[in-house]
């Protein structure tokens, strides 16, 4: 009698040989940075895919992630295939002390070496980064680390909105749950798009994220600005978002010609008055969003867009969403009824 899953489906034939993943695991590395592309892959096994889990750490011992939480090792990179499908490298919040860990480093070089494909979660990206593997390639991380990692590695080319990147047979991601969203798309690129959405419908989660990382990082401020001239200009588009910032306007505020001003604000910044102004509003929209219940039209006025059409569009380009999907998603956890 053929089995069946337990919605009464047949799963799907499976794969001839196993596919080896192997999740490296280490002292510090954030737990679901593991845990999650762990169950997406053996979730697949339901669904008729052979993805054989395997979690090794550097000397074979069991781990105690961030966390605190203790996650169980297989065993060193001795008890495994000779040749892998995938591997997988996760990170932990303090990326220095991943890359200044030589066994760690010493492990995942080796692995490279016998992996078909290479993937790294969140802060893992330093720690292929620091081997080299990532040369010349594009390459994702946690929204809040990418600078960091650009500075480091100046030969990564370093992209901080994508939820995932792939580049040849190298797959980065963003951070922590982001990894689930990567592993998805592993399954899909094995098996096709029917099991990849099987196990997130199994696992509750997206087929894909809407969006991308711009809609949960935080706005970055400009680099801080000592001339006066531009301290005063910034102080004033902080006071009143909403008020009408022209760069006329503001170089009357500072008492300097428009050209002028121009010029200064993006030496002092790095951008330009106008950017700074609708980041401003983007940041004040946004925090009337997520805290009140005023119509989309009203925050936009209140925000300086004047339009809940302009609000729409520059929430479109900045973050990736339109206002109103802004709020539900990060207003509240309870489901609006």
């Amino acid at each position: 009698m053929a089995r069946v899953t337990d919605d009464g489906r047949a799963p799907r034939a499976s794969v001839s040989e196993p596919r080896t993943v192997v999740v490296v695991a280490f002292d510090g590395v954030q737990l679901l940075d593991v845990t999650g592309p762990a169950e997406v892959f053996t979730t697949a096994n339901m669904f008729g895919a052979r993805y054989d889990v395997r979690i090794v750490s550097p000397d074979g011992a069991d781990v105690r992630t961030s966390s605190g939480v203790r996650v169980g090792v297989d065993d060193g990179p001795r008890a495994l295939p000779a040749r892998l499908h995938t591997l997988v490298v996760p990170g932990r919040g303090d990326w220095r002390r991943a890359v200044n860990d030589r066994p760690l480093i010493a492990l995942v070089e080796e692995l490279l070496r016998r992996s078909r494909r290479i993937t790294s979660v969140c802060a893992g990206a330093f720690v292929l980064a620091e081997t080299g593997a990532l040369d010349g390639l594009r390459a994702a991380t946690h929204w809040r680390l990418a600078a960091q990692l650009a500075a480091a590695y100046p030969l990564v080319r370093v992209e901080s909105d994508p939820v995932f990147v792939k580049d040849g047979r190298v797959v980065t991601s963003a951070g922590v749950t982001a990894g689930i969203d990567l592993a998805l798309s592993l399954v899909e690129d094995d098996h096709g798009a029917e099991v990849a959405r099987d196990v997130a419908r199994e696992l509750v989660v997206f087929m894909a994220r809407p969006g991308g990382q711009s809609q949960f990082s935080a706005r970055l401020a400009p680099r801080e600005a000592r001339h006066p001239v531009v301290r005063r200009v910034l102080d004033a588009v902080g006071a009143d978002p909403a008020a009408p910032h022209s760069l006329e306007s503001l170089a009357d505020t500072a008492g300097v010609s428009a050209r002028h001003l121009s010029r200064l604000f993006r030496g002092e910044t790095g951008t330009t008055p106008g950017q700074y102004v609708e980041s401003v509003r983007l940041e004040a929209a946004q925090a009337l969003l997520e805290s009140g219940d005023d119509p989309v039209e009203t925050v936009a006025e209140a925000a300086g867009f004047g339009s809940s059409e302009t609000m729409r569009r520059v929430f479109q380009h900045a973050l990736g969403i339109a206002p109103t999907a802004y709020r539900a998603r990060f207003r509240t956890t309870t489901p609006a009824v």
